[in-house]
């Protein structure tokens, strides 16, 4: 069956399911009886950082979040999601997008592998690097129109209505480049209306609201398939006050509104034919330390650093050892892997610090779990932190100081506390169902299915949502 005959027979399926159970599942559908014949729509939102419990147990965390937990009676939903390793926002948007682990799919961490900072902090932004299929190509070989707004990794995808996230150095010229790299006139004719599209390096609620009101805009106007939108402001304000603060909490409830006003978009765009899915890309949990790993090795011998003149921060000069941060975790790179001395000096180090519970580390991965577990494949180690300990970035002082953010992620996928999200509602979903506990990877080939759409690479089976 090619591409197009698989579609529309998912199509097809979604349609000859009972209306009547739609139109209980999502308010405004039309009558039981009454055929959808408009266009078929997907949404797919990422509220970054939302923890499963936030909408769950709303009252029970002083949240109004009406929106969101009407997922709960109109369609399907997780009782929680196992993330990939690490738990960062970009291995995980890459893994939402093709239900590959991150070894597999290879965006391996936020940041590119960088020790001598070359590359300036640079993330993975570009399409290109993702090694495997993702929804935006398998859509767009079948002939569906895609948009994005904001999406992580989203730089040169195949996507027709194209907003990519990028950024460099914080100032007016990061929303040039954005435009450069958006499709021809995109943002410039929404703007004409809606005023200033966000820079890159704001991702704060209040750009969030803005850049909903694009994709409603895209909605309305350019009439996608398949629509991507990446909602950041709460993940944003978890790193600075830590999770289900007041101020984190107020951003949430924000951001609720903000999802309503996107599935109403959707269903007022394909009315009794839109498909919502809102989903996470990781859990949160509080920080009261930094662990500053660079440290212990530039003492160790295992890195050189320049020293500091005037106001400029220390730089790598040379390494044999160096740390790739991810928040409660960290991958420990040996410049030559083969070096069985300088391997054997690093794990004697490590385990030396994990020796002292005052160092927050809570175990030390090696190579062949890290493979196991799909996260970091040329990573010699992985340091997993204790919840409370983050990696710090400081080459001098302490092992152990002051936290640089109250709330962080990171940790390994087993632990509770990194848990995201999974609600869908829309033809063919089945109203209140909850779908229990699941691996993350499972998201992409459901996604997929709704779409009628082929994802060969995805690793594990698509959910029942009907």
């Amino acid at each position: 069956m090619n591409a197009a005959a698989r579609r529309a027979f998912g199509l097809g399926l979604c349609l000859v399911l009972s209306a009547q159970a739609w139109a209980a599942a999502t308010p405004g559908a039309p009558a039981a009886g009454v055929a959808a014949t408009a266009k078929p729509l997907l949404m797919l939102i990422s509220v970054d950082g939302l923890k499963p419990e936030a909408v769950l147990e709303a009252a029970g965390h002083g949240l109004e979040v009406p929106n969101l937990r009407a997922f709960l009676t109109e369609g399907a939903y997780a009782t929680g999601v196992r993330g990939v390793l690490p738990t960062v926002t970009y291995p995980s948007h890459s893994t939402l997008l093709t239900g590959a682990s991150p070894a597999r799919h290879g965006i391996y961490a936020n940041t590119t592998f960088d020790p001598l900072n070359r590359n300036q902090r640079g993330w993975y932004w570009y399409a290109e690097d993702v090694r495997v299929r993702t929804l935006w190509s398998a859509a767009a070989a079948a002939g569906l129109a895609v948009a994005n707004v904001y999406w992580p990794t989203s730089v040169g995808a195949p996507i027709r209505f194209n907003l990519p996230q990028i950024w460099r150095t914080g100032t007016d010229d990061d929303l040039k480049l954005q435009r450069a790299l958006s499709t021809p006139g995109l943002e410039q004719s929404l703007a004409a209306n809606l005023g200033r599209y966000p820079g890159g390096m704001d991702e704060t609620v209040d750009a969030d609201e803005m850049r909903a009101r694009f994709a409603v805009k895209l909605v309305e106007l350019d009439r996608p398939d398949f629509i991507t939108v990446y909602l950041t402001g709460l993940d944003t304000e978890q790193h600075a006050s830590g999770p289900f603060s007041p101020a984190a909490n107020a951003v949430l409830e924000r951001l609720d509104a903000v999802v309503g006003t996107l599935r109403a978009a959707a269903q007022r765009a394909a009315p009794g034919n839109a498909t919502v899915c809102v989903v996470s890309d990781h859990g949160f949990a509080a920080v009261e330390h930094d662990v500053n790993l660079n440290a212990a090795f530039r003492q160790a011998g295992l890195l050189s650093v320049a020293e500091a003149q005037g106001d400029a921060p220390l730089r790598v000069t040379g390494w044999k050892a160096a740390v790739w941060p991810a928040g409660g975790s960290a991958a420990v790179m040996l410049a030559n892997p083969g070096d069985a001395s300088v391997r054997a000096a690093v794990e004697a180090l490590l385990n030396q610090l994990a020796r002292d519970p005052a160092n927050g580390i809570d175990r030390i991965v090696g190579h062949e779990e890290l493979v196991r577990g799909g996260g970091f494949p040329d990573a010699a180690f992985l340091v997993a932190f204790r919840i409370g300990y983050e990696i710090g970035s400081a080459f001098d002082g302490p092992l152990v100081s002051a936290p640089s953010n109250r709330g962080m992620h990171g940790y390994l996928p087993d632990r509770p506390e990194m848990r995201s999200v999974f609600f869908m509602a829309g033809p063919g979903v089945h109203a209140g169902k909850s779908l229990g506990e699941f691996d993350m990877r499972q998201i992409a080939p459901t996604v997929a299915a709704v779409l009628g759409i082929p994802l060969p690479e995805a690793e594990l089976a698509p959910l029942r949502v009907e």
